[in-house]
């Protein structure tokens, strides 16, 4: 980005020259020439600093460093005629590059005012190689100024844009990578630093590599994964063309100044030279030309799209030039996106069908200061084009800058969501996983289909978010419509021993049958109930008594008969999809009008008419499937996510070695005991019972904040941080905890053993893991009596044994355990997000946004 003291100290230099060179285009080659200069002069003080010697300036040559040309003992005849030998004479400097040399060609200092030379060195002085990509800034802040400059259409990329495209593109080592038309090599240099990045041992360990704004560039990564054979190839693997010498000049410079020993930067014309039309690349990226010179280039015969247009050129070679699992990233004017020439249409009309995976729609004002032009940015890969029927747009109204002409950063930048969308698009295409539009509101799919249905192929997203808007707005139907509603038998059959299982609402869960407390019936009950309201597999069962709403969709690999549940069947003529309309029944919409609905005062019922007489929106079929699809994706990750959480339990592989100890011998057994009421009289104390910890998993919830005077009379175990809380009642003796943190006021129910570690001996941790073990529960159920609630006291929990690693063990069982469940705490999480997933889709169908 252009800062204010670059851009001041160009002005300066072209105030000090103007007098003396009115020419703007040699105003560009002098400033660029001298900031090379002052560039050697800088790398080669770096290597004297650092204890080396000279290199660039030595020799013979060591008499034109910088420092002799701004000593001060000089007089101004004499600077002035040292610089002009020297510009004149580096291009024979046997110590510097070929690349050097090549730039310095023909150089020479066209005036001969010593006053005007002093100045205009002094500013030039203020650049240093330290921040070396000024040398970029400078000299395209010096192209916005030209007179020549916007019939060339040639506009500076923002860094941050740069980085988005090849961040999104994502090159690789090994992979070959050009820009058509490289200006200052903007692209290659990111490219180069993104490849750095992604094979760099200290950016790899980073959790969120998503695309940020000022999170490190590659420059200072180490690159350390990169083998010698990789970094030997990574320059030559990096091309780039351009049609004017000063941009070459300066690419050449630019590359070198990161590393390149022998950029490969070529004076090339890519739209009228065949020389390199046989070569293919990986990636291509690019901010070509936007305009074409007055009566239109002349292109050889071997482009696809006749056109004398360079937009539409550059964008056909850039399709033309991929290999054939290559990707592109380009930046467009609006002509590409929606002009009806044929040209534009033909081009348009490839892309789309062989080429095209998204449309980034940019802010006009990016492009400032140099232009309000109004751009977009093509994202091409052949692979991902042939995966889908669809084409993503994005449409970036605030990419992280003021659209003004000071550009001043702010912080609502949209680019690093975007950029997470696009990545996560592309995964789903190449792993079938669905992707979650509804969660990117800037983003729209659009059929090529539809895309293509006039003819005209425009790829303006706009044009297609009625495609998106027409799913809130759907035909509301009555179920009865579209579906045989019934209802299961009222009656009470006579149970049997042995028979089959009648269902009634209790036995409907969370999307199944809960067979584990069923009555039994009879054959000629089952048959006579059947008559009327037999259950096939794919109906919908949903609870019309008690546990209203819930359905379910019916599996009948087990006979069975249901009573008052009503049966929801499917007309064979109808165009709808069960697991759609059991999703919208499951909607909290549809269940918050169950509730608001039921009558009964002690048990709450649904009529079988008011079930028949509901709602239902209904889209086209297609949708319908669309829908199913994601929310079936989002389900069978919940269900891996749930087998996670559901069976995992803390395991700790005993070695036969260890001694077996009684948790006496290692933990204090309650060794606090207060009385509430008098240690803390009138005050809010923080009381923790059975409730507090989530049985199964141990998990603490939280304190119940309560008046001593109401606290229970037994409520007398005192607790610290890092004791082990173990229920002593059954059924809860899985609900144990660990207490991290203890509130000053706190007190536990006399429901729990206290175990306090005796630390010498043993981690707390181990021990909250120890007493978690089956082993250790089924010491505990053995030592219970008989009653409704059974119970062990202290000196049960005492004698309760388990084994004892050496500490250092401990820590690594302690460790490792701790890593699963933030593993298993994480598959939690990732239920929640998916199942508000599932909500906000429906809810999208209702035409609302989920809470």
């Amino acid at each position: 980005m252009l800062d204010s003291e670059t851009k001041s100290r160009i002005d300066t230099a072209r105030d000090i020259l103007v007098g003396k060179i009115p020419n703007p285009q040699a105003q560009v080659e002098q400033i660029t020439i001298a900031m090379i200069y002052k560039f050697m002069d800088d790398m080669d003080r770096q290597v004297e600093e650092a204890g080396g010697k000279r290199k660039f300036f030595s020799g013979t040559y060591s008499r034109y460093s910088w420092q002799n040309l701004m000593s001060p003992k000089l007089g101004g005849l004499e600077v002035l005629n040292l610089y002009s030998d020297a510009i004149q004479k580096m291009d024979l400097n046997p110590n510097i590059p070929l690349l050097f040399r090549e730039i310095f060609k023909n150089a020479y200092l066209p005036y001969k005012d010593p006053e005007t030379l002093r100045s205009f060195l002094k500013t030039i002085n203020g650049f240093t190689y330290d921040h070396s990509e000024r040398l970029g800034d400078a000299f395209e802040y010096l192209l916005s100024i030209l007179g020549s400059q916007g019939d060339a259409g040639q506009f500076r990329t923002p860094r941050h844009i740069i980085d988005f495209m090849v961040y999104i593109t994502d090159p690789q080592k090994g992979e070959t990578i050009l820009d058509p038309a490289c200006g200052t090599a903007g692209f290659l240099i990111s490219s180069y630093k993104h490849i750095l990045k992604n094979n760099s041992s200290e950016y790899l360990k980073k959790i969120d590599r998503s695309f940020s704004f000022g999170s490190e560039n590659g420059e200072s990564c180490s690159g350390d994964k990169l083998t010698p054979d990789d970094r030997r190839k990574l320059p030559k693997n990096i091309r780039g063309y351009d049609i004017s010498p000063d941009m070459v000049r300066l690419s050449l410079v630019n590359l070198y100044l990161h590393g390149f020993a022998e950029p490969n930067i070529f004076e090339y014309d890519t739209l009228t030279s065949e020389d390199k039309w046989n070569e293919y690349y990986n990636v291509i990226l690019a901010n070509p030309p936007f305009m074409s010179p007055k009566g239109g280039i002349r292109p050889h015969k071997r482009f696809s799209i006749e056109s004398n247009r360079s937009e539409v050129l550059f964008v056909d070679y850039i399709a033309e030039h991929l290999t054939q699992f290559g990707r592109a990233a380009v930046i467009v004017p609006e002509g590409i996106i929606f002009q009806s020439g044929t040209a534009y249409k033909s081009l348009r009309k490839m892309l789309v069908e062989n080429h095209l995976y998204s449309v980034v729609s940019l802010p006009a004002g990016v492009f400032n200061p140099y232009s309000g032009v109004k751009t977009s940015i093509l994202l091409m890969d052949k692979t991902l084009s042939k995966r889908t029927e669809n084409i993503l747009f994005a449409k970036v109204e605030n990419d992280g800058f003021d659209l003004g002409a000071q550009r001043r950063a702010n912080t609502k930048g949209e680019l690093p969501e975007t950029a997470k969308a696009i990545k996560e698009y592309k995964e789903s295409l190449l792993t079938g996983k669905n992707f979650p539009i509804e969660n990117y509101p800037n983003l729209l799919l659009a059929p090529k289909t539809k895309i293509s249905s006039s003819g005209d192929y425009n790829l303006s997203g706009e044009r297609y978010r009625e495609i998106i808007s027409g799913i809130i707005d759907y035909e509301m139907v009555k179920l009865e419509d579209i579906c045989d509603v019934r209802d299961g038998t009222h009656e009470s059959p006579k149970y049997v021993n042995n028979g089959y299982p009648l269902i009634t609402s209790k036995n409907l869960k969370n999307g199944y049958i809960d067979f584990t407390d069923v009555n039994l019936i009879s054959r000629k009950d089952l048959d006579a109930i059947n008559i009327r309201s037999k259950v096939e597999q794919g109906d919908i069962l949903m609870p019309m008594i008690g546990t209203i709403g819930n359905p379910i969709i019916a599996d009948t690999s087990r006979e069975y008969a249901v009573k008052n549940v009503a049966i929801i069947k499917f007309k064979s003529e109808s165009k709808v999809i069960n697991v759609f309309i059991k999703a919208v029944l499951s909607s909290p919409q549809m269940q918050k009008h169950f509730q608001n609905s039921a009558k009964g005062a002690t048990q709450k019922f649904l009529p079988l008419n008011f079930i028949r007489s509901l709602l239902i929106p209904l889209p086209p079929l297609e949708v319908q499937k669309e829908i199913v699809a994601e929310i079936e994706g989002y389900q069978k990750i919940i269900d891996g996510a749930r087998q996670i959480v559901d069976n995992y339990k803390p395991r700790i592989n005993i070695d036969p070695t260890w001694p077996m100890v009684e948790l006496g011998e290692v933990c204090e057994i309650n060794p606090e005991t207060i009385n509430p009421k008098s240690k803390f009289p009138k005050q809010t104390i923080y009381y923790v019972d059975i409730s507090s910890v989530e049985n199964e998993t141990g998990q603490f919830l939280g304190y119940k904040e309560i008046l001593v005077s109401e606290a229970p009379s037994r409520a007398r175990r005192g607790i610290r941080p890092g004791d082990v809380l173990l229920s002593t009642v059954r059924p809860n003796l899985k609900a144990f905890t660990i207490l991290k943190k203890v509130h000053e006021r706190a007190i536990a129910s006399t429901g729990f053993a206290i175990l306090r570690a005796k630390i010498k001996h043993v981690l707390p941790e181990y021990i909250h893991f120890s007493v978690f073990s089956d082993q250790a529960v089924n010491q505990m159920i053995s030592m219970m009596g008989k009653g409704a609630y059974p119970s062990i006291n202290q000196s049960d929990v005492a004698v309760i044994k388990i084994p004892l690693p050496p500490l250092e063990t401990q820590q690594e069982i302690v460790s490792r355990i701790e890593r699963e469940q933030e593993l298993v705490n994480a598959n939690k999480e990732l239920i929640k997000i998916f199942e508000s997933k599932i909500k906000s889709k429906i809810s999208s169908v209702w035409g609302e946004e989920s809470e």
